[in-house]
């Protein structure tokens, strides 16, 4: 049984913060891959600065190319928008019945919002949850302390970095290329985005 984290995101753009993470988890955690989930460009908001779906699934790509454990998932590319992640984990489950665990990733600022999500008995019923570290405000809900499907990573580097960060400096001129793995600079520049 394949045990697989899945980290959901716009990605726009994947920076070294995500691979961090994602790295972190995969290295220091009993998950065996992590997945990338790409968040699609909704039909009922038209984000300008949300690149499309291709190019943010092929910087995923270029960005986990030299990590065997981590991928890019297009998963919830064709299904239907508004889309809830409830509803993509039981398409996951459908597509890949067997040899499959499935886990959700999260930065704690999540955790704490949880209870409002669709469904959130659901999936916690059904999936563990890996929380990752994040400067954030807010209270852990009591239901979600010490629940034994809650995996909290405490020895997790806390990357405070964001993609708005990236987007508007870049737009700016300033030098945000350490941020960035090199290919997804790369791609970046070369297609002129954000700018």
């Amino acid at each position: 049984m394949k045990k697989v984290g899945l980290y959901f995101g716009t990605f726009n753009p994947i920076h070294i913060g995500h691979l961090v993470i994602a790295n972190h988890l995969v290295e220091f955690t009993d998950l065996d891959e992590v997945w990338f989930v790409i968040t699609p460009q909704s039909p009922f908001k038209t984000k300008q600065s949300l690149l499309d779906n291709h190019h943010r699934h092929q910087m995923v790509l270029e960005a986990t190319e030299e990590y065997p454990k981590l991928k890019p998932s297009t998963i919830e590319f064709n299904l239907p928008q508004p889309n809830y992640t409830t509803h993509t984990l039981v398409h996951l489950l459908e597509k890949y019945p067997s040899g499959y665990n499935f886990s959700l990733i999260m930065g704690e600022d999540n955790l704490k919002s949880f209870h409002k999500w669709k469904n959130y008995e659901v999936i916690l019923n059904n999936h563990d949850i890996y929380v990752y570290p994040r400067v954030s405000s807010g209270n852990i809900e009591h239901q979600f302390k010490n629940h034994s499907k809650i995996k909290i990573v405490e020895d997790a580097p806390i990357m405070e970095i964001s993609s708005t960060f990236i987007r508007k400096n870049h737009k700016l001129g300033k030098n945000i290329t350490p941020l960035l793995p090199k290919a997804v600079f790369k791609y970046m520049d070369e297609m002129n985005f954000y700018r």
